[in-house]
């Protein structure tokens, strides 16, 4: 089985891509509810975060640090937050959301839509800021 996000960070289904590395993968969130709302995956295969082995745990969490640096150093907010839901793809993800307010962190609020080219602008940012964090 092939989840989204594994096709996704092989390239086989393409994506605003942040940053990249052997163990993990970051890239726009398509649906986002904020302006450089991320997602960071495990390029390893596994449902819930927490069965994830201590060794990809931890590069998850440090990738995704370096992440969060990068899109507060790429997108106007007063810090980044952080989310686990993982109900929605079967594949262990965290979601990064840039953020003014704790109201900024509602997943039920309508979507932005952004076009390609704002996408672009935005993954290109975040992506020079990581290789510099």
């Amino acid at each position: 089985m092939s989840t989204i996000f594994s096709k996704i960070a092989s390239g086989e289904i393409p994506s605003y891509k942040v940053a990249g590395d052997e163990c993990c993968y970051a890239f726009l969130d398509i649906n986002p509810i904020a302006k450089g709302h991320t997602l960071v995956i495990p390029r390893k295969e596994v449902d819930y975060l927490f069965d994830l082995d201590e060794k990809t745990l931890s590069n998850l969490w440090l990738f995704a640090q370096k992440t969060a640096k990068a899109i507060q150093a790429a997108v106007p907010c007063v810090r980044v937050g952080v989310a686990v839901l993982g109900l929605e793809v079967p594949h262990a993800h965290i979601h990064l959301i840039p953020l003014n307010s704790e109201a900024d962190v509602d997943f039920k609020k309508p979507k932005l839509e952004l076009t390609p080219s704002e996408f672009d602008a935005i993954a290109k940012a975040i992506g020079e800021k990581w290789g510099k964090v």
